[in-house]
């Protein structure tokens, strides 16, 4: 029985929400989502991907965050210097022997730029980011392991649910963590399979340390990534003030702070 128009162009729509949603879906969730058969999903996933509002994917496909979210390269060069201070300052979180997980923000890449100018012996670092992998792939002393996953070029990462199953195979000492945003409530960033992932990371580690310079202070962004609860430690240039005046109140043991004027120096 052939179907109206409109409720075809209706399914389409919900996909392309979903997947602006979540990111990237299989072609087994899209079904379940939707309620449709294999063939119909993969007739509607062709026509998205047609009109250039998706790509597709062995087994599934992309929303348009690998489009629409600025480039790896373009978030680099705002706030060098304050990540370059993080970075600092997060290499005094490092003790030789420790399986340590880096994100693939860009304040975490300098922190793994920073390690490969002073590397510490022993330490395996794992990581779903290609560049800093890179950064990190010419030390003699440091062991570097990659997550697999779908590679998004521009963001230079791998993501997806092939990415949280490689994750939850760690056992992590140590996760430094990006994220957008920061309000009272907790943790925000900027997609919700980027968050998935940082979520599995974070149940696979002792310690989770979130690294944000202080231009991420009061910013919700459209995923929620992890509650303050869920955090051992805030590496951030913002100071125990301005975070009690933007309504983030931790306990001094959790602030991190690479502020110059008001360094306090991170525990191992």
């Amino acid at each position: 029985m052939r179907v109206a128009f409109h409720v075809v162009e209706a399914r389409r729509n919900a996909l392309a929400r979903q997947l602006r949603r979540h990111g990237y879906l299989t072609l087994a969730r899209v079904c379940r989502r939707l309620g449709v058969s294999p063939a119909t999903a993969r007739r509607d996933l062709a026509a998205l991907a047609r009109e250039g509002i998706i790509t597709r994917t062995y087994g599934g496909a992309l929303g348009d965050y690998d489009r629409r979210f600025p480039s790896f390269r373009a978030r680099q060069r705002k706030a060098q210097a304050s990540k370059r201070r993080l970075a600092q300052a997060a290499l005094r979180m490092l003790r030789p022997g420790m399986t340590v997980f880096f994100d693939a923000g860009t304040t975490i890449y300098s922190i793994g730029e920073a390690l490969a100018s002073h590397p510490v012996s022993r330490i395996t670092a794992v990581t779903n980011a290609l560049h800093l992998a890179e950064a990190l792939g010419g030390s003699k002393v440091i062991t570097v392991q990659l997550v697999g996953g779908e590679f998004l070029a521009r963001q230079s990462i791998l993501v997806g649910p092939q990415a949280q199953r490689s994750a939850a195979l760690w056992r992590f000492d140590l996760a430094l963590l990006s994220a957008e945003g920061m309000t009272p409530a907790g943790l925000w960033n900027s997609q919700a399979d980027i968050v998935a992932f940082q979520r599995k990371v974070a149940t696979r580690s002792r310690r989770v340390v979130c690294c944000l310079d202080a231009t991420k202070l009061g910013r919700k962004t459209p995923a929620f990534l992890l509650p303050w609860s869920r955090v051992d430690g805030l590496l951030t240039e913002a100071t125990a003030r301005e975070l009690r005046e933007a309504g983030i109140i931790l306990p001094g043991s959790k602030i991190f702070t690479a502020n110059p004027l008001t360094r306090r120096k991170p525990s191992p």
